[in-house]
């Protein structure tokens, strides 16, 4: 089925807001968990830390299986994927509200992981199609900004919601929308037939571009510079700039807010100039985090440095991302995961390094010091991709008769951001 072109300007089309919603689910899942680990704990019988297994395991999925799930359904019609990870999502949060036994609910959770890696590997795909060559990076931002929002809104509601009814509330209210969703999906996401063009050969081949890797690392690093910062941006707010602690959730919902600007301005900037926006976004990044460490004894410019270096961490993730699956050419669909990956990958390693920082000498600034060298770093895959010219188109052969074609800038996968610890 030809891929509709959109025009560079104007609405993007109802789906792509439809599957934005879908990952609003997915961002959800992850981390309302966070908020639940107390009463997790106690009703399976086993202590906070391992209830974190959850959390782990979710992340652990998505770096491991996003790929292989991209790989495992890449001849499936790609509305059919897209129902059937919704319907997997669903039945594993069933599953999850139903059991008694931790191990059961973390084997729950691994497999729902999967199914959003198929999910967003799928979606992102379709949402930057639908949208055309010009708007495509917009269609990134806009179902980035369904993960970013869930953050603002999905994790805060879930974790009142399971305060209040017990923590499989949060998860039997996820597994009735992602039917929802799963039926909504079915209707108006359009039918594009088998694939049965598309090879997993196809796919790995298409790893070999030199660009595609510099757009995944750079991923990498923008992800773990800010993600380092944010993990344990609680005991700098309370600790450092003497913000109460009742009053930390207002603060992550300013940082939730910056993520969404940022990945606005990321997909209306970077299709017309995406090494310039990148390269801006991602210095400012590491001055901003920089900042962090001698400007946050101050409880307004903390706050104020928190909000900026979300607005410009988040606006390099929907340029980088659309400008990998570019490089892929005809194969996106593995591409599409591997950016998944990169960025929980991002999450788990500026994590670990910032956790260790922290523990140092450097103490409370030692995240925000980590974050930002991370974030410095990303300005070298950056610097190396507009010289070797990131607009060009990669090479490969034409599509087959009946194909779709390559999209001239497609989609990015999800990133998702941990609650401040």
């Amino acid at each position: 089925m030809p891929r509709p072109v959109g025009p560079a300007t104007g609405k993007l089309p109802f789906v792509v807001w439809v599957l934005a919603a879908g990952t609003f689910l997915m961002g959800t899942t992850e981390f309302v968990v966070a908020g639940l680990l107390p009463e997790i704990a106690g009703d399976l019988g086993v202590g906070v830390s391992h209830a974190g297994l959850l959390i782990t395991a979710f992340a652990v999925g998505m770096i491991a299986g996003g790929p292989t799930m991209a790989l495992a359904t890449l001849r499936l019609p790609r509305r059919r994927t897209l129902v059937l990870a919704l319907a997997v999502f669903a039945l594993g949060h069933v599953v999850a509200a139903l059991s008694t036994d931790f191990t059961v609910v973390l084997a729950a959770r691994l497999v729902t992981a999967l199914a959003t890696g198929a999910f967003w590997a799928v979606g992102f795909v379709i949402a930057t199609e639908a949208a055309g060559p010009g708007r495509s990076i917009r269609a990134v931002g806009a179902m980035m900004g369904g993960l970013t929002l869930a953050n603002v809104v999905g994790v805060p509601l879930g974790s009142v919601v399971g305060q209040a009814t017990g923590w499989r509330g949060p998860f039997w209210a996820l597994a009735v929308l992602a039917a929802l969703a799963a039926s909504t999906v079915g209707r108006l996401v359009p039918d594009t037939g088998h694939r049965a063009e598309v090879s997993a050969r196809a796919e790995v081949r298409a790893l070999r571009q030199g660009r595609l890797w510099l757009a995944l690392a750079a991923a990498v690093l923008i992800m773990g510079g800010v993600l380092a910062t944010y993990t344990y941006i609680t005991p700098l707010l309370t600790g450092r700039a003497g913000i109460p602690e009742n009053a930390v959730p207002l603060v992550l919902v300013a940082f939730g807010a910056g993520a969404l600007g940022g990945n606005t301005i990321g997909g209306r900037l970077g299709d017309r100039r995406p090494m310039a926006t990148t390269i801006t976004a991602a210095a400012a990044t590491a001055a901003v985090l920089l900042l962090l460490v001698p400007l946050s004894t101050n409880p307004a410019t903390a706050v104020a440095l928190v909000f900026l270096m979300a607005l410009t961490g988040f606006a390099v993730n929907p340029v980088v991302t659309s400008l990998a699956v570019r490089f892929a050419g005809d194969a996106p669909i593995l591409t599409s995961a591997l950016t998944t990956s990169a960025y929980n990958t991002g999450i788990a390693a500026g994590s670990a390094l910032a956790g260790h920082a922290l523990g140092t000498g450097l103490g409370l600034t030692g995240p925000a010091l980590v974050g930002g060298i991370l974030a410095a770093l990303t300005l070298l895959p950056l610097a190396a991709l507009a010289l070797r010219g990131a607009a060009r188109p990669a090479p490969g052969p034409a599509p087959r008769t009946g194909s779709v074609p390559p999209p001239a800038a497609p989609h990015a996968a999800g990133t998702q951001i941990p609650v401040g610890r």
